[in-house]
């Protein structure tokens, strides 16, 4: 061990060389004195800070030790002791401020710094980032997204990237403002580099990185229409939608609905929906009654926000199969299975928004005379049959949704008596989320019956305005909060789905039952847990790869 009077020697030998580099007008003379100072980063602690100081501050005179440099400084990063480690993380911007091809090492260092413990340790290591990161904001990024999408092995590599993606996500994101200038060249490289980084994502990135996309002028409300296409691109890619669906495959349906209301905005901003509708025509409402059921009115839900948007080319495609899904919840006369009046009001609205886009293809569907003087009218054929099939189920419907609305207030007044009663916080809580099941029943059940009046005619008008609105949006706060809360990025509060689902039995009251949020796995970042999956395992729920943007 050094003692005392060996380390002051040391240290006063330092200052020498500093003092005469700080004086001599041609530093790079001065060769001795900088040999001097790397040679101080194996003797004494005290020597060793200083050094940690000294070493990058005259790195630019002496080009030919700068290997030697960079070496003994980063010996220094790697020391036992946490002064001298802190010191020369502090040091590290400055190799990059005059030797610009520097940059992407050092990022790439600081990067794998960023899983450091100590909390001063660590507060160096993001200065020090945000340091280079201002002196050359696209070479600095790039390097740190090497970190998201070059990890070829788990354990440290993956605890690196997850730091990564927390830093990017908690100190870059909110600066882009400050940062990405000029404004639309590094909003596309951005762009580009997330782009990159999404073939191996949780639900909770995906979701963190497509809001940030959206917060950029570049995408923003007045990006034309092939940006619109590009973001919708993206999100196609994520949901996996060339793949064939694989019913049993959670992971797959959990990034595909999630997908869905992510691409909704989207969709009301004029991009096209048809890829999404023509995979859930195809593979999944023929496969409907094999899904988990807590996925069932999540998709349905997702359908019926979509239904708006479709063009009519689109709907013609898709209505069959919805009034076939339709039937399936409409029975035609009373029986003593469940009504899932919840589907109901997302198929009938679905129904509607499709039918008034392509209503002559309820002729042959629904026994409608419909004229639009194109010959696929098929006003010549008999579908009287269809007709009569359909307006019974609407009828048996009616009468169901009467009987329950009934129930319904019965209820509500029930709740209300039992509120007043009500002593507790926890009982008033409970009996506030009944009354919330019950008012949203209600909504549900008004929407039924104001979709079915008007199709009893045989030359209905279907609903193709907003005078409907889908019980769930009307819905009070949702108990759980916005994903943007968790990741610290400002979202918009887009209503993705519901979380009442109003079956009822017949000879029994109506009754409320809690269905699961789809965004349950973008709720916050969380990062970590393999499935069983291609890849190496980033599921949207814990299961399985998240297929990324191709």
């Amino acid at each position: 061990m050094t003692d005392t009077s060996e380390e002051a020697k040391q240290i006063e030998k330092l200052y020498e060389f500093g003092e005469r580099l700080n004086e001599a007008k041609d530093k790079s003379q001065n060769v001795k004195d900088y040999e001097g100072i790397i040679d101080a980063t194996k003797t004494s602690l005290k020597a060793k800070q200083l050094a940690a100081q000294l070493i990058p501050r005259f790195f630019k005179f002496f080009p030919n030790l700068s290997s030697r440099a960079l070496n003994a400084h980063f010996d220094l990063i790697e020391e036992e002791d946490l002064a001298v480690r802190v010191q020369a993380i502090r040091g590290l911007p400055l190799f990059c401020k005059d030797t610009k091809e520097y940059i992407s090492k050092i990022v790439d260092i600081l990067g794998q710094l960023l899983t450091a413990e100590e909390i001063v340790e660590r507060d160096a290591v993001h200065k020090a980032l945000m340091s280079v990161l201002r002196q050359d904001v696209k070479e600095s990024l790039t390097a740190l997204f090497k970190h998201i999408w070059n990890v070829e092995e788990p354990s440290q590599d993956d605890t690196i990237r997850d730091k990564v993606l927390c830093f990017i996500r908690d100190k870059v994101f909110p600066l882009t403002t400050e940062l990405l200038r000029p404004q639309e060249e590094m909003e596309r490289h951005i762009t580009d580099l997330i782009k990159k980084s999404l073939g191996d994502v949780t639900g909770a990135e995906f979701r963190m990185f497509m809001d940030f996309l959206k917060s950029l002028s570049l995408f923003g409300e007045k990006a034309p229409p092939e940006r619109l296409t590009e973001l919708i691109g993206i999100i196609e890619g994520q949901a996996d939608l060339d793949a064939q669906f694989d019913v049993s495959d959670a992971d797959h349906i959990d990034r595909l609905i999630s997908c869905l209301f992510m691409a909704l905005p989207f969709f009301v901003r004029g991009a096209s929906g048809s890829k999404f509708l023509n995979y859930l025509n195809k593979h999944i409402i023929p496969v409907f009654e094999k899904l988990p059921e807590e996925r069932k009115l999540d998709l349905l839900k997702a359908l019926a926000e979509i239904c708006p948007y479709t063009t009519p080319q689109d709907s013609r495609q898709i209505l069959p199969s919805v009034v076939q899904l339709l039937k399936n919840y409409m029975p035609r006369r009373k029986t003593g299975e469940e009504t899932n009046f919840t589907y109901v009001e997302c198929l009938l609205f679905s129904f509607h928004h499709l039918a008034h886009k392509a209503p002559n293809a309820t002729n042959s569907l629904c026994g409608y005379k419909i004229v639009t003087g194109q010959p696929s009218d098929r006003l010549g054929e008999d579908f009287s049959e269809h007709y009569k099939d359909f307006t019974e189920r609407l009828t048996s419907v009616e009468d169901l949704t009467r009987a329950t609305m009934k129930k319904l207030t019965q209820g509500m007044a029930e709740h209300n008596k039992a509120m007043a009663a009500a002593k507790s916080d926890e009982a008033k809580d409970s009996i506030k989320a009944l009354k919330q099941n019950t008012t949203i029943g209600l909504r549900t059940c008004n929407n039924i019956l104001a979709m079915t009046k008007p199709l009893h005619s045989k030359t209905p008008a279907f609903i193709g305005d907003k005078s409907v609105n889908l019980s769930w949006k009307e819905a009070v706060k949702p108990s759980v909060p916005p994903s943007a809360t968790a990741t610290g990025v400002k979202r918009p509060t887009n209503a993705a789905n519901g979380t009442n689902n109003l079956v009822t039995k017949k000879g029994r009251g109506a009754g409320g039952m809690q269905n699961q949020l789809v965004n349950r796995a973008l709720e916050g970042i969380s990062y970590g847990g393999r499935g069983g999956g291609r890849g190496r395992g980033r599921g949207w729920g814990g299961r399985g790869r998240g297929r990324g943007y191709r």
